[in-house]
């Protein structure tokens, strides 16, 4: 229904809210984790785009 309170647009940019979570969790570790953290999803996203 258009207009409907609680309703979010279909075409709302941003991460899923899961992914927001996991973004958050991700920014408390230490710097050191933090940065194997992006090795493994550049490595993931890498073999992806194959």
């Amino acid at each position: 229904m258009i207009g409907a309170p609680g309703r979010r647009p279909a075409s709302k940019r941003g991460p899923a809210p899961k992914l927001q979570q996991q973004l958050e969790r991700i920014n408390q570790l230490p710097k050191a984790k933090q940065k194997m953290v992006s090795e493994v999803l550049d490595s993931l996203l890498a073999q992806a785009g194959r």
